[in-house]
């Protein structure tokens, strides 16, 4: 992912955490109505402007994990 989907991300992770704050908090519900629909649509969003972003890798599946490659793997 690039830098600017990192934001998307962020931003509707926050809203929601808001979201769940103030339920906790006892704020009125008209208020939590309308951030958790705020939030929704932020996830819904985040989702298309990942999926939309120009990237590309030239990894395959061969080189399986960055972290575990299959040479080291365990069998």
């Amino acid at each position: 992912m690039k830098a600017s989907s990192h934001v998307w991300v962020l931003m509707a992770t926050m809203a929601l955490v808001t979201v769940t704050i103030m339920s906790v908090m006892d704020f009125p519900f008209n208020w939590i109505f309308y951030c958790t629909v705020l939030g929704q649509a932020l996830v819904i969003w985040m989702v298309y402007k990942v999926l939309t972003e120009n990237y590309s890798t030239h990894k395959i599946f061969d080189d399986f994990y960055e972290d575990a490659p299959i040479d080291e793997r365990v069998i």
